[in-house]
């Protein structure tokens, strides 16, 4: 059985001396800036830390706290964003900044109640604000505490349908003090040690309390229901020169799939249309292929160039050697990349 009485007094010393050094973290026994947890925390969603670390680096120089983020546009914001994936946390970042400069004067709420009323900010990041910034003693679970959590217990059940029941689990492991540390311990143990693959029992801290490990399943665990397989759409995006040597681009309504973002005109797999002038096209070789979370996406790219009426196009021109400044989703610098290989 699981010795929940133990795992904080064993965690939180292994967590002071193994702790990551990660860009956004205190010293342990201090608390974080809130502004550096909530950013890090909305980078950190779908997103892994080698990939976050230099985003939360450049938002943190240009952007130093959360007033000085509400200021920007949101172009700038989504600028910055480009290629760190799903936009919508991109401009809900933004609206959550401006409600915390105008609502609360710069300063983050303390509570996971009162946090949650910012848009944008979901349990899993309340928590987590109130734990590592506040000291409260909130439960926070993300796929690392899970995956701990459901070995400690030995959890059968196949995820997600037991989601509720690991943090229900999880809670009763949360201590009163330091709970900002060993919410970041937990974290980093299922990280580093108590990883999907070959999980390093040897060296886990807790391991004398896993009832996973002592039936010798922790491999196996967490369970997962089979995923349905994902659907490929295909379509097509058009690569327009105007005699000025310019792209043309649009920018995607804000709603939706990469919302508010720049991208090459393309249709087929959203809605969308044409430019309606009197090109040429020519199919350029070979497809850009990208992964989204619920589908793929196949594109042809077909290239061409724009005659006297091109000024009537619906979007904007923008130089080749510029195009580095726009906010331009991973999908739509692939076709970039592929356009300038081949045209």
């Amino acid at each position: 059985m699981t010795d929940t009485l133990q795992i904080a007094a064993r965690l939180l010393p292994w967590y002071d001396r193994q702790r990551r050094d990660l860009p956004w973290r205190s010293p342990p026994g201090h608390y974080a800036d809130p502004y550096r947890v909530w950013l890090s925390e909305i980078m950190l969603q779908q997103t892994t830390v080698p990939a976050a670390a230099p985003y939360f680096r450049a938002f943190t120089e240009r952007w130093p706290t959360v007033e000085d983020l509400a200021s920007a546009s949101l172009d700038e914001v989504l600028v910055a964003w480009a290629g760190l994936g799903y936009y919508a946390r991109a401009r809900n970042l933004y609206k959550c900044a401006q409600a915390v400069a105008e609502r609360h004067g710069g300063r983050f709420p303390d509570t996971e109640e009162r946090l949650l009323e910012l848009p944008g900010v979901g349990a899993y990041t309340a928590a987590a604000i109130a734990a590592i910034a506040f000291g409260r003693p909130a439960t926070v679970v993300d796929g690392n505490v899970e995956r701990v959590v459901a070995r400690l217990f030995a959890v059968e059940e196949p995820l997600p349908g037991v989601k509720p029941k690991l943090r229900t689990l999880a809670a009763t492991l949360t201590p009163r003090q330091r709970a900002g540390d060993y919410a970041q311990a937990m974290m980093d143990l299922g990280a580093t040690v108590c990883t999907p693959r070959k999980p390093k029992c040897m060296l886990c801290p807790v391991a004398e309390s896993c009832a996973a490990r002592a039936a010798g399943i922790q491999e196996e665990l967490p369970r997962k229901s089979a995923k349905a397989d994902k659907p490929t759409r295909r379509g097509t995006a058009y690569w327009l020169l105007n005699p000025e040597g310019a792209v043309l681009l649009r920018r995607r309504a804000e709603e939706g799939l990469l919302g508010g973002m720049a991208e090459v005109p393309s249709i087929g797999w959203e809605p969308g249309g044409v430019p309606p002038l009197d090109v040429a096209w020519r199919a350029l070789p070979g497809m850009v292929r990208h992964t989204f979370s619920h589908f793929h996406l196949e594109l042809q790219v077909l290239a061409g160039r724009a005659g006297a009426d091109w000024t009537k196009a619906a979007g904007i021109w923008v130089p080749v050697d510029r195009l580095g400044d726009q906010a331009l989703p991973s999908v739509m610098r692939k076709v970039v990349r592929h356009a300038l290989a081949h045209v």
